[in-house]
């Protein structure tokens, strides 16, 4: 797997989420705390893409796309 993670990939998604966050709002309390989750999220990709971590910074990224995605399914993101 480790071979298939390129720096430029995670990048890719990262500045998409990014872009992502800068419009999505949170519902009430509960979807604030998703977006919390989502930020702490990438930022971790962030600091693993810094370090050469590729497969921790693309599993952080994942986990931020999978909280944006859960939280709209569930109303507490728009």
């Amino acid at each position: 797997m480790k071979d298939r993670i390129s720096k430029e990939e995670i990048e890719k998604w990262l500045t998409r989420i990014k872009k992502e966050l800068e419009i999505i709002e949170a519902i009430d309390k509960k979807g604030g705390e998703f977006l919390e989750n989502i930020n702490a999220y990438v930022k971790d990709c962030e600091h693993f893409l810094k370090r050469g971590e590729y497969v921790l910074s693309f599993e952080s990224v994942v986990w931020a796309w999978a909280y944006l995605e859960i939280g709209k399914d569930l109303k507490l993101l728009e």
